[in-house]
């Protein structure tokens, strides 16, 4: 069986379709297609599950031709009109992932939640479970090559350190600087911050404020070396973002930090059934704000940043300190 999956974007959302593709490849014995935009292909990059990518500018471009491909199946795990016309266009089985757009719509601005209670994985298994496709709980996957490793060892120091994740796509999903000096000052071991190129002058900020031990790498490795500190450390403090998605694929202590969003929309730290790691989820209770949106703006829209601002920075510490200690 040949299967054409489709999800553009973006890092998080296609670390959360790991499951999907792995468990579909083997329990259908199927030859594996993804359909992802070029840029975010390195998230997925290596993954043994799939057979071929297929970048989306190809295809809108006209450079590739999906007919030829003669797909058994689609599954489509973005469903956007987008991808609704290609469905069409392609003339065969297909499944989507209905979105849950409505009720995030309905807790984003009444505040009641009829979403339901389960991740986000596992609404995208309810999809596919016509197949006879099932959940073997062995969590996301991520891959972090040679490469990435050897680009990676160059900074990493050779004791203990924390990692922290210091940039989201969107403002409101992080803490701001003087939230993270705070943090640092409750926390025993290095840091090593991690982060896109936009998040460089503020990991500087908090390096030159801080007097305890920081690196800042953010802006100076690829994803996938980001990804190799991850995996050289036990313990990632993170908030909602793509980098928190990877550090539970590769089964690691989590304590993420949630600001206008919040874990009920499905997208918290997925980890395998078996997991013994840690996921601590630090949110700011009885804010009558959150969430304010389902995915985030460049500012607080109340203007106090109350959901970030007011974390409690001495209890993750010690959080980390307990487990750190215990592990």
């Amino acid at each position: 069986m040949k299967i054409l999956i489709i999800r553009l974007s973006s890092i998080g959302d296609l670390v959360l379709i790991t499951p999907i593709i792995r468990t579909v490849q083997q329990q259908l014995n199927a030859e594996i297609h993804l359909l992802v935009k070029n840029k975010f292909r390195e998230v997925l990059q290596g993954n043994p599950y799939v057979t071929k990518f297929i970048d989306y500018e190809d295809q809108v471009n006209g450079q590739i031709n999906l007919l030829e491909e003669a797909y058994d199946l689609v599954i489509d795990l973005h469903n956007n009109w987008r991808t609704k016309r290609l469905r069409v266009r392609l003339g065969v089985k297909n499944i989507s992932y209905k979105k849950k757009n409505i009720q995030k719509w309905i807790l984003t601005n009444f505040k009641f939640n009829c979403l339901p209670k389960e991740h986000l994985v596992d609404r995208y298994f309810d999809s596919v479970k016509t197949l006879g496709v099932e959940n073997d709980h062995k969590g996301l996957d991520f891959i972090v090559s040679n490469e990435a490793k050897a680009m990676a060892e160059a900074y990493i120091p050779h004791s203990a350190f924390l990692a922290i994740v210091i940039g989201a796509a969107h403002q409101t999903k992080v803490p701001p600087v003087s939230v993270f000096l705070n943090l640092i000052q409750n926390l025993d071991l290095p840091c090593i911050l991690l982060g896109g190129p936009m998040d460089f002058i503020k990991g500087e900020e908090i390096v030159s404020k801080s007097n305890k031990e920081v690196l800042n790498l953010a802006g100076k490795l690829s994803l996938s070396a980001s990804a190799a500190v991850i995996e050289r450390t036990s313990f990632v403090i993170t908030p909602d973002t793509g980098l928190m998605h990877i550090a539970a694929a590769l089964n690691k202590n989590i304590v993420s930090i949630w600001g206008n969003t919040v874990p009920e929309f499905g997208m918290y730290p997925y980890l395998p059934r078996d997991s013994t790691a840690l996921d601590y989820r630090s949110e700011v209770q009885n804010l009558s704000c959150r969430p304010c949106s389902k995915i985030g703006f460049e500012k607080c829209p109340k203007g106090h940043f109350k959901c970030m601002e007011d974390q409690n920075v001495v209890e993750i510490g010690k959080v980390v300190k307990n487990n750190v200690q215990n592990h």
